[in-house]
């Protein structure tokens, strides 16, 4: 069981970790960080924090890539991480097209579970950043504390919650950068 001082994050990857694609991130080449966005990680791990990733990846069950070119993937994130002498803690992704119904595709909770489960921690308060309406509503289901980016697909996102009344008050930030700047004051975000 983790120390009570440890303090968990979840992170969506396409869109705020990484720049996003219609096309998908098929390969490490196409994997490129948004600027700051590792930065960013490096100072949530220097403030404490243990980070998760939680990412629909149906690229996979499409049959654009598969688990070795996402490895590779997470192979270069993870570098590029080291350099800044940080890292990812756990990586949760759903490999599943929409069809095949599974628990784990956000917006469903599944992949926040199975971080919560491998951490033993409820995520109650658990602060999640994301672009898109599902991480957000993924994050509410597990009553986590929902956090918008702009970045990847964010700037349409804030556009769908305005009109959806218990998604108004949702804090929005420019990138993964500015909410975690947000997040280490220690101030409502």
């Amino acid at each position: 069981m983790p120390s009570s001082h440890m303090r968990h994050i979840i992170l969506d990857r396409d869109g705020v970790i990484n720049a996003d694609s219609p096309h998908f991130i098929k390969t490490p080449d196409e994997w490129q960080p948004i600027e700051g966005s590792l930065e960013a990680i490096a100072r949530l791990k220097q403030a404490g924090y243990l980070v998760g990733i939680a990412s629909n990846q149906s690229g996979i069950g499409r049959g654009l890539f598969d688990r070795a070119s996402l490895n590779a993937m997470h192979d270069k994130m993870q570098r590029l991480l080291a350099k800044l002498g940080s890292h990812i803690d756990l990586i949760a992704f759903c490999p599943h097209a929409p069809e095949e119904g599974c628990s784990c595709r956000k917006p469903l909770p599944g992949l926040y579970q199975q971080l919560a489960q491998r951490w033993s921690i409820d995520l109650v308060g658990v602060p999640v950043i994301g672009d898109s309406l599902r991480d957000l509503q993924a994050a509410r289901a597990v009553h986590a504390r929902p956090l918008l980016v702009r970045t990847g697909k964010g700037a349409n996102t804030v556009e769908q919650l305005r009109g959806i009344r218990d998604m108004k008050e949702i804090p929005v930030f420019d990138d993964l950068s500015q909410a975690v700047d947000c997040l280490l004051q220690e101030s409502p975000c």
